[in-house]
């Protein structure tokens, strides 16, 4: 059995080998060149700042990684956080990215963040599938607002209110979350995972 954890700098190479399909031969992403291995490992780092970066590895393989940021950058936006999932194709139809994303939305409401939010492209099926089942709901849609692969891409938000409260609760970065507490999160929801 496999097991949802945090990431660390170690897994980054691993991490990026599941991504870079994604950018060169989907339009999941709308990113055109594949970042290395180092600006990468920057990335990773800097979420880990504040919120939780996941990998689930199995016999020594990391199948896929699931990673929250916030929202927008401004501080008024501090309490909404982005969600991303991105799988290997050996680890998808296995119930992981929604292991992944309750996974990623207990963390969070840990750290007093009160909403979450898809972006995916727009006729990207499976990824509506997967938010509208864990109670997402369409928000905006851009149509044609990107260009990739030869054509022409809209782009979809889809939101989750995970708790409302007249005035939020101070932000906590994920580090000062229990520890306790997110082992146990992993642990649950790792075991959500079908092998």
């Amino acid at each position: 059995m496999g097991k949802i954890r945090m990431a660390t700098a170690a897994d980054t190479k691993a991490i990026l080998d599941i991504y870079a399909p994604y950018i060169e031969h989907t339009n999941v992403t709308f990113e055109y060149v594949v970042p290395t291995e180092a600006e990468f490992a920057g990335r990773i780092e800097e979420i880990l700042e504040k919120y939780p970066y996941l990998v689930y590895e199995e016999d020594g393989v990391i199948g896929g990684y699931a990673y929250a940021h916030q929202f927008m950058v401004r501080a008024a936006s501090q309490w909404g956080a982005e969600l991303s999932v991105y799988l290997a194709p050996a680890f998808q139809k296995k119930g992981l990215g929604k292991a992944f994303y309750r996974a990623l939305m207990d963390i969070l409401r840990l750290q007093n963040v009160e909403k979450v939010y898809g972006c995916i492209e727009a006729t990207n099926r499976a990824s509506y599938v997967l938010h509208t089942s864990l109670g997402f709901v369409e928000t905006a849609v851009f149509p044609r607002c990107a260009f990739k692969h030869g054509k022409w891409l809209g782009l979809m938000w889809l939101e989750k209110p995970m708790v409302e409260r007249r005035e939020p609760l101070p932000f906590q970065k994920v580090w000062d979350v229990d520890e306790k507490k997110i082992a146990e999160i992993l642990e649950k929801r790792s075991q959500e995972v079908r092998s």
